[in-house]
């Protein structure tokens, strides 16, 4: 009889401990879920202008002590390590990495990239203002610089009628050379913006950011000064994602995965035999 509640006591306890291995199996699972979702979005823009790829980070969850480090095992002896198990992982944070994209030589004399640190500023249709890297500008019928979407320029800029060419300096000077004038006309100059932590703005899609608590205020800096990025006329951002990397990545969170459902897998096969036994 005491046989059969020993037993009993065994099974009880191995069923727990591999509900928990289920439990933390799937923890992992859907990190990893969550990481191959960031990575299949980097290589979706992979041709996106000015594109910033993600980086998902871990953290650990909580760990149950069945052991104390530093408990007595005797009068004069101690638990060296202890027995802690842990309960798997999850996703801690996806981060936003800024480093400098290739530049991409198009001619077009709107098309602006900026080297090192730093955003344009685009008026949005709710008269709030977005920052982004993409530099694909033009003008409008009435000679105002918008982007792709129509959204001016911040600040806002319109060239004369017969503007024959135009001139943008390191420095974000505007100069337009008019018809039948021999000295360019000076349109305005195109700031750049730069924050204490550009990784804690939040992403609105369409290329564009907005502050938020984590990112600070936008400072307005003109560009080449107090660590702004140049303005460079005729060239274009790329994305600074890379394939081999991502694919690299890919193939790690998918290993992962997979090894995560064959512990889900074992661990539910042990779990019918012990109901197969009790």
């Amino acid at each position: 009889m005491r046989t059969m509640i020993f037993l009993s006591f065994l099974l009880t306890t191995d069923c727990f401990a591999l509900s928990r291995a289920l439990n933390t199996a799937a923890t992992g699972m859907a990190a990893q879920e969550a990481h191959v979702s960031t990575i299949s979005n980097n290589i979706a823009n992979v041709n996106t202008t000015g594109f910033k790829k993600e980086r998902v980070e871990f953290e650990s969850l909580h760990y149950q002590t069945l052991k104390e480090q530093g408990s007595r095992t005797s009068t004069n002896s101690v638990h060296n390590t202890g027995v802690q198990i842990g309960s798997g992982t999850k996703v801690s944070g996806v981060t936003r990495e800024f480093s400098q994209g290739s530049p991409q030589i198009t001619n077009n004399p709107f098309d602006l990239m900026i080297n090192g640190e730093g955003f344009f500023a685009v008026v949005m249709p709710d008269q709030t203002v977005a920052y982004t890297r993409d530099g694909s500008f033009n003008v409008n019928s009435q000679g105002v610089v918008v982007n792709k979407n129509g959204y001016p320029l911040l600040p806002n800029l319109q060239f004369p009628p017969e503007t024959l060419s135009v001139n943008i300096t390191e420095a974000g000077t505007v100069e337009a050379f008019i018809k039948n004038q021999i000295e360019p006309v000076n349109v305005g100059q195109i700031p750049v913006f730069t924050f204490s932590n550009p990784t804690g703005l939040k992403a609105m899609g369409g290329n564009n950011y907005q502050p938020s608590r984590s990112s600070g205020v936008p400072l307005q800096n003109i560009a080449g000064e107090n660590n702004a990025g140049s303005i460079r006329q005729g060239a274009l951002e790329t994305s600074n994602v890379s394939i081999m990397n991502e694919m690299t990545e890919l193939i790690k969170a998918q290993r992962a995965y997979e090894m995560n459902s064959k512990v889900m897998k074992v661990a539910d096969e042990i779990l019918q035999t012990v109901n197969t036994i009790r």
